[in-house]
């Protein structure tokens, strides 16, 4: 599976309708919604999407012929093998009815286009832990986290004596990230892998 890196646009004419296709990377359902609500054009006739987060998908064909806007969108996320994806695909009309089979290709060509040129990254199974650390170390812990390929700083809470910091190590690194920090406090952090 894959994830966008940034939004990505897209755009073509077919038969004078112009169709504009926005993507974005999202963490939830309310992002997907939020994304939606702000990449719709109210004054276009349609503005037609589909996300999908892990199993769970959604999708809407926003007054075009139930089947020919959303599905064909979220065919073109899945055909990308994409994950925590959301696309919008605008529509103004140009007068020209294109038909169902029309707007199938229309719809889902405008979304594979834009996903097609969108940068992506594959997606790696992760393991979430816990670092807790002493002030004395907790710059050099961080900036070896921040640089270390596969880390992501989720959480950082401070204590009396140091910091709490709830990361996520892709699963392949765990082993080596943990031999580090070890190595950078002298074994005096402790990790514990949720």
């Amino acid at each position: 599976m894959f994830e966008l890196v940034s939004i990505a646009t897209a755009n073509q004419e077919i038969k004078r309708s112009r169709f504009v296709a926005t993507a974005g990377p999202i963490a939830d359902s309310e992002a997907a919604k939020a994304f939606v609500a702000q990449h719709s054009v109210t004054d276009a006739n349609h503005n037609c999407w589909a996300w999908r987060i892990g199993q769970t998908y959604r999708f809407s064909d926003d007054g075009e012929p139930g089947g020919t806007a959303g599905k064909p969108i979220l065919q073109a996320i899945d055909g990308f093998e994409l994950d925590m994806v959301v696309v919008v695909v605008t529509r103004w009309f140009g007068g020209t009815l294109l038909g169902a089979g029309g707007l199938i290709r229309a719809y889902g060509g405008t979304a594979a286009l834009c996903l097609q040129g969108a940068e992506k990254r594959e997606i790696l199974p992760t393991v979430a832990a816990t670092i807790d650390v002493q002030f004395s170390h907790l710059a050099l812990v961080k900036a070896k986290l921040l640089t270390e390929a596969g880390v992501r700083l989720v959480e950082e809470r401070f204590t009396e004596s140091g910091a709490v910091l709830g990361v996520t190590i892709a699963a392949s690194m765990v082993e080596r990230v943990v031999d580090n920090i070890q190595d950078l406090t002298s074994g005096r952090a402790t990790v514990r892998l949720d």
